[in-house]
């Protein structure tokens, strides 16, 4: 080896966060520096951090005391939304010597050369909050995805909602979007070098373009990318419930790119939490949709979010929710403990759930997870369907991989050489939380 410039980069948090990272690296790699694993040492360590819940904090604070221990000789740069909103805690750990805002992300590589040990860390966060009406979305290019066979496309950032629990706008600051322009370049430039699967992705990705002059949104834009010429899938990260419209709705129904799938917050089933949590819709308003989904786009996959033992959540308003959600046609949950953030209202909630009854709680909603996706992958076995076989074998059983339009994980029986393509499979039974798929032969998989 004759490069003398060495990093590594550690990523928390959501789908935006990995992007972010992605871009970095390859800023990094076209400035000259090489990425080594965390076992090596490296000249320079970024930890991109998460704050969504204080164990995401917690996290990235061990994130960075692992990088501090294992590369003593190494700038420190913390950045991402716990550096946004707690520069002070990140600046209280001794080896840290800079703490970057979100709006000095796609500048790092750019400054890294010039960086050195400090003996107090450095700190430059701007208040996203006074700045982001004035702010453009902050474009982050990225071209390659190395190990990920279905890469994300960052299109919109920020959020405006506010959500009484949440911390994200005060970390990310107001809703932003990228220039349909650049956006359907960028999934060209995707199709071209052969991918076959985007995921959009975004903070909040159902106002995407409603800053932009002129005004767009994410339906014009969906179907921008159906009349192009791309040759790939496209499928959706979270979208809240009210920004699903029958005109969306009817259009995924009859998309030939867009996945039938979406991720649709819940939080909870009673309208008395939900109320208090400041979400803008009512369980039966859930329930319809959710309905409705079902009825036009009859093999929808739809994941759900729960948040859990949110301030004054009786036992009637979790029972409430379990009742409610088990008799929703949804084919999977996530499941959040709430996480009590500083700065936001429900932070001061006097009535704060004990731990020790958020983790029962917790408990019961994934056997309830459990339940929905064998109900769900079990609707399946005996049918041919289409999914992408990903580059990255299983690293329990080192099956080939992939994922329907639907979103049902398959591990792959027999041998392919269909990597990285859409394969026809059957699905022939269930094992664990996987359905095993068998390709006999090219010619049945063609009917």
């Amino acid at each position: 080896m004759t490069n003398d410039k060495w990093y590594n980069i550690t990523t928390l948090g959501c789908k935006v966060n990995q992007y972010e990272s992605a871009a970095i690296m390859e800023e990094m790699h076209q400035s000259g520096w090489e990425s080594v694993s965390k076992h090596s040492p490296a000249d320079l360590c970024i930890i991109n951090t998460c704050t969504v819940t204080q164990k995401a904090s917690m996290q990235s604070r061990q994130a960075m005391r692992q990088a501090i221990k294992s590369n003593p000789n190494a700038v420190i740069i913390v950045t991402g939304c716990y550096a946004q909103v707690a520069p002070e805690e990140i600046g209280a750990i001794s080896g840290v010597d800079y703490i970057i805002g979100h709006y000095k992300k796609p500048q790092i590589a750019k400054i890294a050369d010039g960086l050195k040990h400090c003996d107090s860390p450095k700190i430059d966060i701007p208040d996203l909050r006074a700045r982001a009406h004035i702010a453009p979305f902050q474009d982050m290019p990225v071209t390659n995805f190395a190990g990920r066979t279905r890469p994300f496309l960052k299109i919109q950032d920020g959020c405006n909602a506010f959500c009484s629990y949440c911390i994200v706008p005060y970390a990310r600051g107001k809703s932003r979007s990228l220039p349909p322009e650049i956006l359907l370049e960028r999934i060209k430039k995707m199709s071209d070098k052969g991918y076959q699967e985007v995921v959009l992705t975004g903070i909040h990705l159902g106002k995407y373009g409603l800053d932009l002059t002129p005004a767009t949104d994410l339906f014009q834009i969906l179907k921008e990318i159906e009349s192009s010429p791309v040759n790939l899938r496209v499928r959706l990260s979270s979208i809240e419930p009210t920004e699903i419209l029958d005109d969306l709705i009817d259009f995924i129904a009859n998309s030939q790119k867009v996945c039938h799938h979406l991720h649709i917050p819940l939080q909870s089933g009673d309208d008395r939490i939900l109320k208090r949590m400041n979400r803008r819709y009512s369980s039966q308003f859930y329930k319809d949709l959710i309905a409705k989904l079902n009825l036009r786009i009859p093999d929808i996959g739809i994941g759900v979010d729960v948040l859990v033992g949110f301030p004054g959540e009786s036992d009637r308003c979790f029972n409430n929710t379990m009742s409610f959600i088990r008799n929703l046609p949804v084919s999977y949950l996530h499941i959040f403990p709430f996480s009590r953030r500083l700065g936001t209202p429900a932070y001061d909630f006097s009535d704060q759930i004990p731990s020790k009854t958020i983790k029962q709680r917790c408990m019961a909603l994934k056997r309830l997870d459990e339940e929905k996706r064998k109900a769900f992958y079990s609707r399946f076995i005996g049918q041919k369907v289409s999914i992408l076989v990903e580059e990255t074998p299983d690293r329990m059983t080192g099956r080939l991989k992939g994922v329907t339009s639907n979103y049902i994980p398959v591990a792959l029986e027999g041998k392919t050489d269909s990597l990285n393509r859409l394969t026809r499979v059957r699905l022939i039974r269930l094992e664990g939380k996987k359905v095993i798929g068998y390709q006999p032969d090219r010619d049945l998989c063609k009917t």
